[in-house]
């Protein structure tokens, strides 16, 4: 990316002026490095996102971000629906909440290295993975609209959990205002068997260690320390939310004109969020948040399983789940007043300072965690979010590492079962239905996470509390 484009904020944040018919600027937070190596796509794709209706303050992108469909990957925008703001499809993305999962296991390495085999063996029997994977479950109509209206609510009225759990998930495990009939019967169709299964693409079920920690105040009251191993999940809404997706996206993109919206690119088709079509797609996504939400409890309660096969001691209480891929309605201030404003973040997550209420009272006094994946090879993250987040990006931050080479040039780099071996030799066992998906997922194939979260803390945006790495590793 050409640096001229820009003027340096900071050292880690970067303006364009608004042009053309940008309402608004556009800010990308990254080091010098990551942004001379982002696509310029990103550029175009930010700048064009600051041109939709109703846009406050700026739009953003994270240290992770690269091209996506409309908006970046990493892209982060808010609207005043009271100013004709916009809500778009494709600033959620085709994974309604994909999100990740981490829980406690009150083990250690110790504890695991005699039956890691064993566990590996047991959580890949137990969590189907995979493009098609279906589950156990098979929801009738009526069960099925009950999980879009409950999400891990549902789930745990079902037998999948504890009411504790629903504490440490964002919206306490339901996001309310969903309206399944707003959800297609294809919809429907595609999810019919997929609950409580992990899906293909970057997804995955890891079990990992705690090897650093950052900051010991924030992690004592996340109660993890060096040494400790717990267990991440890392999925979303399947193929319902890809289907709402897709076909919203359509209907979006026929109403445009209708609206009198002019589009600087087709992908970014959207609605006024107080039209009939803005209020279904919001209840539609609403069930789509759900949906996810219900998957990762599910999936929760079938990793309890296995290690209660393998490791009967494992505690496995849920430290905090958060999404990534959703548009919320919350309140921010813009030049000092409070807004309730429509916030898209499409591969960004949530990250509330310290005093937030939404977050849970435990965390409060440190700020919410901020859970960032590796990729099977490399580290992971517990952050936590920052006052300063709130100000600079309506509280959000990175959600991974962001993909540095699609999955077709990944494929013509790497071979799974190579890249299967490798893995073992450093101790990391796999377990995957597809070496396509392990090469396509190659940890080569991202940024390099550890860069992409020292600018995340070095801009405010969340602040390090841990370094995860991997010992076993559930791939879709």
């Amino acid at each position: 990316m050409e640096f001229s484009l820009f003027k340096r904020l900071s050292k880690y944040e970067w303006l364009v002026e608004p042009f053309g018919n940008m309402r608004v600027p556009a800010i990308l937070f990254a080091s010098e490095k990551l942004l001379d190596d982002m696509d310029h796509k990103v550029y175009e794709q930010a700048t064009n996102v600051a041109c939709l209706p109703g846009i406050q303050k700026a739009s953003y992108a994270m240290p992770d971000a690269h091209w996506g469909y409309g908006f970046p990957i990493g892209g982060v925008a808010a609207f005043d629906p009271d100013e004709g703001g916009v809500i778009s499809a494709g600033g959620v993305g085709f994974d309604i909440s994909c999100g990740v999962r981490t829980m406690h296991t009150g083990l250690t390495r110790e504890d695991v290295e005699p039956v890691k085999e064993q566990l590996a063996e047991a959580l890949y029997r137990k969590v189907p993975a995979g493009v098609g994977s279906r589950g156990l479950i098979s929801l009738s109509p009526d069960e099925m609209d009950a999980m879009l209206s409950g999400g891990a609510r549902w789930a745990v009225r079902k037998g999948y959990g504890t009411k504790k759990d629903l504490e440490m998930i964002e919206e306490q495990g339901c996001m309310g205002g969903a309206l399944p009939e707003e959800v297609s019967l294809q919809a429907k169709k595609r999810q019919k068997n997929e609950m409580g299964t992990l899906g293909s693409g970057n997804h995955y079920l890891e079990v990992q260690e705690v090897v650093k920690v950052f900051d010991a105040e924030i992690a004592e009251v996340y109660q993890i320390c060096e040494g400790d191993l717990v267990v991440t999940v890392h999925c979303g809404s399947r193929g319902l939310g890809h289907q709402i997706g897709t076909e919203f996206l359509k209907s979006m993109a026929l109403s445009a004109a209708q609206f009198g919206i002019k589009l600087p690119d087709r992908e970014l088709a959207c609605a006024p969020i107080h039209s009939d079509l803005g209020k279904s797609y919001l209840g539609a996504m609403r069930g789509g948040m759900n949906c996810a939400l219900a998957n990762r409890q599910i999936i929760t309660h079938l990793v309890r399983e296995a290690f209660a096969g393998v490791l009967p001691k494992a505690e496995l209480e849920i430290l905090y789940d958060v999404s990534h891929n959703t548009c919320k309605l919350e309140t921010h201030a813009i030049d000092g007043n409070p807004k309730q404003l429509f916030v898209h973040r499409k591969g960004a997550t949530r990250a509330f300072g310290p005093g937030h209420p939404d977050i849970p009272e435990i965390y409060r006094s440190v700020g919410q965690p901020v859970l960032i994946g590796g990729t099977m090879g490399t580290a992971s993250y517990i952050l936590a979010g920052t006052r300063e987040s709130m100000d600079l990006a309506f509280g959000s931050a990175v959600h991974g590492a962001g993909r540095s080479m699609s999955r077709h040039q990944a494929l013509k780099k790497w071979r799974g079962r190579a890249v299967i071996e490798d893995l073992a030799g450093r101790g990391i066992i796999i377990r995957s239905p597809s070496q396509r998906g392990v090469a396509e997922e190659a940890p080569g194939a991202y940024k390099d996470v550890s860069s992409v979260v020292e600018a995340a803390d070095q801009a405010h945006l969340a602040r390090k509390v841990a370094r995860l790495e991997p010992l076993v590793c559930v791939k879709g």
